[in-house]
């Protein structure tokens, strides 16, 4: 029986090829992973004062808030985390971190001008590229206005609206503060884009709601 060699046959070469190049992807491609928080200064009975959204590759599969202090999945990738053993350690970190930013919000909110309630909306983002950490940073907004950005990766402030620039001196100085942001940043949401990449690449091409930010 004639043997057929793989140099001989280009559709068995493209074949082959195009196998490769979707193995590289997988493993050096570009994955992303953001939560955006909303806090409120000041919510109604039974509102809640923090929401928050979490995105894997720009797609939303995680949604809480305070009033319940529950963690809602959404799609099968939700599904999929939901049933894991790190579900009760993201909801207290989703928790926590939402009380630390409600706590900034009503430390700053002598400098924003307005006099009524105020809302802080903070995009906490971290990217993974060839098996490493190659981003994390924080995105603030004031009231609807995008204000600041922190980037974590070399602990660098990028005032976006002159009015925060008080808020930006404050914070900056404050070296724990600026810690605090690299370690959730650079470490815990680094760490969690790890543990999701596992169900994420399992599953089939997502067409849930994606990220706008």
């Amino acid at each position: 029986m004639r043997r057929i060699s793989l140099t001989s046959s280009p559709v068995h070469l493209l074949l082959l090829l195009l196998l490769l190049l979707i193995a590289l992807e997988i493993m050096v491609g570009a994955h992303s992973l953001c939560f955006n928080f909303t806090i409120k200064s000041l919510s109604r009975p039974g509102q809640p004062w923090c929401e928050a959204q979490v995105f894997l590759n720009k797609n939303l599969f995680l949604q809480y808030n305070s009033d319940n202090n529950m963690v809602k999945p959404l799609g099968l990738l939700g599904k999929k985390v939901n049933a894991t053993s790190t579900w009760g350690e993201l909801t207290q970190m989703l928790g926590e971190v939402g009380r630390d930013l409600r706590m900034l919000l009503l430390d700053i909110k002598p400098q924003i001008k307005t006099s009524g309630p105020s809302t802080l909306q903070v995009e906490m983002f971290c990217q993974r590229e060839a098996e490493q950490c190659t981003g994390a940073s924080w995105q603030f907004a004031i009231n609807g206005e995008k204000s600041l950005l922190f980037d974590a990766m070399n602990m660098t402030w990028t005032v976006i609206n002159h009015e925060a620039s008080k808020i930006k001196e404050t914070w900056k100085k404050d070296r724990g503060l600026e810690k605090y942001f690299r370690k959730l940043s650079k470490g815990d949401c680094d760490h969690w884009l790890r543990e999701f990449l596992g169900h994420w690449e399992a599953m089939p091409e997502p067409t849930g709601r994606r990220s706008t930010w």
